[in-house]
């Protein structure tokens, strides 16, 4: 699922920056206005209730290093298999910005993704990740989940592979028994890569390892319970984790919530709903301003957009990198920049572009969604993370009947994007079978958590937010009403207010609060 929306913004704000637009510079803009952080108290290691064999691990002393702007590092250790601690070890990378006043603990934060990298969010764009008051009262916390990044990684294809792997046209015609065999091999090719490129990790990157992990770096650092904000993704593995932990799970803030209960079907089937909604919101913006490539009413606008796709999807458009522009390449373009209003300029000059016959915007647009450099590297691996944990969290479903309900769904409510959303799953080629499960969460015995939604939010819509909230037992919906994926930090003073009050001083928000 695409959950990667706050490292995408970033990513585009930086690949843009050459091009000739009104950039604006949302990543680390509040460093300079960060005092510099005040020592903060070792805290010892809490070993309460760690059985006798993990004990070496949550017993473990960080040695952290100085690694810039306020920041210290360190690598934590951790069991490859938490059900078989003996049978190998893994590293996980942790970065910490030190409270710059009076400590009152450490706050772990989580981008989304699955894939995205905690650490580079926080040592790269602190005051993106969380808002000033929270760095001043904890200790913020990045870390790269197992998989990601710099701790023990996904390793799937090199930077030209991946390039055919994410760009490459298919030369069959869409939708045809063709088509399919031609994408499920190239799926398989990279899931073998994978396999042979990962050292044997590929069966343990899970969301419950994964959260297991997190209660590992909480235990470390000292923390007798866990104050954690996820977005996105993050959502689920902070629910994840008040399922696991839940006497431990005191102070979550879970902003753009993922279901639990949602197939992954049905994750797709709603999303392509919610960008299709976000479509319509830029369109219909875009027709108030005097830039807009299209013209009329919002139906007509919307109508020329399909046409503009329909052609690229006919006869794609060379970039002057030799990359062609499909539309599934498009696609990707379009939705990166539909998870924020603050995107929706670049998406109307890239479309200008398009149909003048330049791509060249486009494609940083969906560059920013792939992590992509303009040199042709790759920043992460969040792409490999992402399908070697979304692979093992979601059961296969390959029904015909429940494909074909799925399609019709897609026709019903994404008209737009249902012709290019559909393919063969690939985790159907996957080295591993899924061990997750969709359930509802409720995570009694915790404390209460915090679900922010927002109204018209493309990538996690409301729903999903309203639907954990009212799955947990002690779970509490604040509302943003409005544009974009999540909703703490991005402009709602109601919204940051009611987050930074419950993490802060454990002041728990009105269930319901609606913030406009």
């Amino acid at each position: 699922m695409t959950a990667r929306a706050r490292r995408a913004l970033r990513r585009l704000m930086t690949a843009l920056a050459g091009v000739a637009v009104a950039s604006v510079a949302l990543s680390g803009c509040l460093y300079a206005q960060i005092p510099e952080p005040a020592p903060s108290e070792t805290r010892s290691p809490d070993v309460t209730g760690v059985p006798a064999e993990l004990l070496p691990y949550y017993s473990q002393q960080p040695a952290w290093t100085a690694c810039g702007a306020g920041m210290d590092c360190t690598d934590i250790t951790a069991p490859l298999d938490w059900d078989d601690p003996g049978n190998g070890d893994i590293s996980l990378a942790i970065v910490r910005h030190r409270a710059s006043g009076q400590a009152q603990g450490s706050l772990l934060v989580n981008p989304g993704g699955p894939g995205g990298s905690g650490y580079d969010f926080v040592a790269d764009s602190l005051g993106f990740a969380v808002g000033a008051a929270l760095i001043e009262r904890f200790d913020v916390i990045g870390f790269d989940p197992r998989g990601v990044g710099r701790s023990t990684a996904v390793s799937c294809l090199d930077a030209t592979s991946m390039d055919d792997y994410l760009y490459g046209v298919v030369d069959e015609p869409r939708n045809t028994p063709q088509w399919e065999a031609a994408l499920t091999a190239r799926d398989a090719s990279f899931a073998d890569a994978c396999e042979a490129n990962s050292h044997g990790i590929l069966p343990y990157i899970t969301t419950v390892n994964s959260a297991r992990d997190m209660d590992l770096i909480r235990g470390v650092l000292g923390d007798r319970t866990l104050n954690y904000l996820g977005y996105s993704y993050g959502t689920f593995l902070g629910a994840t984790y008040a399922k696991l932990y839940p006497e431990r799970a005191q102070r979550l803030v879970l902003d753009g919530a993922i279901d639990p209960t949602v197939s992954g079907l049905e994750v797709g089937v709603t999303q392509a709903a919610g960008f299709e909604s976000a479509l319509r919101a830029y369109l219909a913006d875009c027709l108030t301003t005097r830039e807009c490539p299209f013209n009329g009413a919002l139906d007509e606008a919307l109508t020329d957009f399909r046409a503009l796709l329909a052609s690229v999807s006919r006869a794609p458009m060379r970039n002057g990198d030799g990359r062609m522009l499909t539309a599934d390449t498009m696609v990707t373009g379009v939705i990166a920049a539909l998870y924020s209003a603050d995107s929706w300029p670049y998406l109307t000059q890239a479309l200008t572009a398009v149909l003048q016959g330049d791509s060249s915007v486009m494609f940083a647009l969906a560059d920013s969604y792939n992590a992509r450099n303009p040199d042709g590297g790759y920043a992460d691996n969040s792409a490999e993370a992402f399908r070697a944990y979304n692979c093992m969290d979601y059961p296969v479903e390959d029904g015909q009947a429940e494909l074909d309900a799925a399609q019709a769904q897609l026709e019903a409510h994404a008209p737009t994007f249902a012709p290019y959303w559909q393919a063969p799953d690939p985790c159907e080629v996957w080295p591993y079978p899924p061990v997750g499960v969709r359930e509802a969460i409720t995570a009694p015995g915790s404390g209460p958590i915090v679900v922010v939604g927002t109204t018209n939010d493309p990538a996690t819509p409301y729903e999903w937010s309203a639907s954990l909230a009212d799955q947990l037992e002690d779970g509490v919906l604040v509302t943003r009403v409005g544009e974009g994926h999540t909703g703490y930090n991005k402009g709602s003073g109601c919204v940051d207010s009611a987050v930074e009050g419950f993490l802060i001083d454990g002041t728990v928000p009105q269930d319901g609060l609606r913030c406009e």
